[in-house]
């Protein structure tokens, strides 16, 4: 117990060692209290300017959205879990827009090489588990590879697109997640392939067709005494019954509370 308290004071360390200028200049905006960065790089897996770049587009989104978008790295998770890790972050450092807090955390341990999004508010609503699996899969590529900035990068572009999405339309979820654009060569390549086996298909039509002549009727093509048909019925011989199971719904959010008491969603993974 008393390692957690410990932890717990560590983590409001870390929130006040990243204060911004919030407090020598009043720099609320659009029902936000600028206290804290919205990169909190306790791993140092960024350069400085590629977190002054990360910062600058958080900020944009986030602003922009009215929603809080953070980032977050440890080397330590303090004896907490990934997701206590999560949830008492962006709580403690007082991210989110509005009384519902609305906002989403990502948080990188390379304790165990884990990923995590803590989403608050709308968030909750805007990012479902699917679709938070789905900016988990883009990310993974440039997380395990080391390539940190880039992952970050994907994560800020996607959240600004399912933010967008959740306010005008349904949000990303199972069903109609993001379609990736096709390349170009594989549209050249079932283009070439189409035509190539159009071609082999006339041709065996055609090399089938040789023996045959052109009649004047229809009749002409019947076998003299080859038809006799004499009787005509519909007969029912036998049916057959399939079932397919109804697939489970795994769509929307799943949510927890954390220690404070406030509703959480998210996901996570390796990499």
């Amino acid at each position: 117990m008393k390692n957690k308290i410990y932890s717990l004071l560590f983590v409001l360390i870390i929130c006040l060692s990243t204060t911004a200028s919030a407090f020598a200049t009043d720099t609320t905006t659009d029902g936000f209290s600028d206290e804290y960065y919205r990169v909190l790089d306790m791993a140092d897996l960024l350069t400085e300017s590629e977190e002054t770049t990360l910062i600058e587009k958080l900020d944009e989104i986030s602003i922009r959205q009215s929603m809080d978008v953070v980032v977050a790295t440890t080397d330590d998770l303090e004896g907490f879990s990934v997701v206590e890790y999560a949830d008492l972050l962006y709580e403690e450092c007082n991210f989110g827009y509005g009384d519902a807090n609305d906002g989403l955390l990502l948080l990188i341990s390379m304790q165990d090489r884990d990923w995590h999004i803590s989403t608050t508010g709308f968030a909750i609503t805007a990012f479902t588990d699917a679709g938070i699996q789905y900016i988990g899969k883009k990310m993974k590529p440039d997380l395990s590879a080391g390539n940190y900035a880039s992952a970050f990068d994907t994560y800020a572009t996607l959240c600004d697109e399912f933010i967008t999405q959740a306010d005008t339309e349904s949000p990303y979820d199972s069903g109609n997640l993001p379609k990736d654009p096709l390349s170009p060569i594989w549209i050249l390549i079932s283009i070439v392939v189409g035509v190539l086996i159009s071609v082999l298909i006339v041709l065996f039509m055609k090399s089938s067709l040789k023996t045959v002549r052109y009649q004047a009727a229809a009749s002409d093509y019947v076998k003299s005494g080859s038809i006799n048909i004499i009787e005509r019925r519909d007969m029912f011989l036998y049916h057959t019954v399939t079932k397919t199971e109804k697939p489970k719904d795994n769509s929307g959010s799943s949510t927890h509370t954390s220690s404070s008491g406030t509703t959480h969603g998210g996901g996570g993974g390796k990499f």
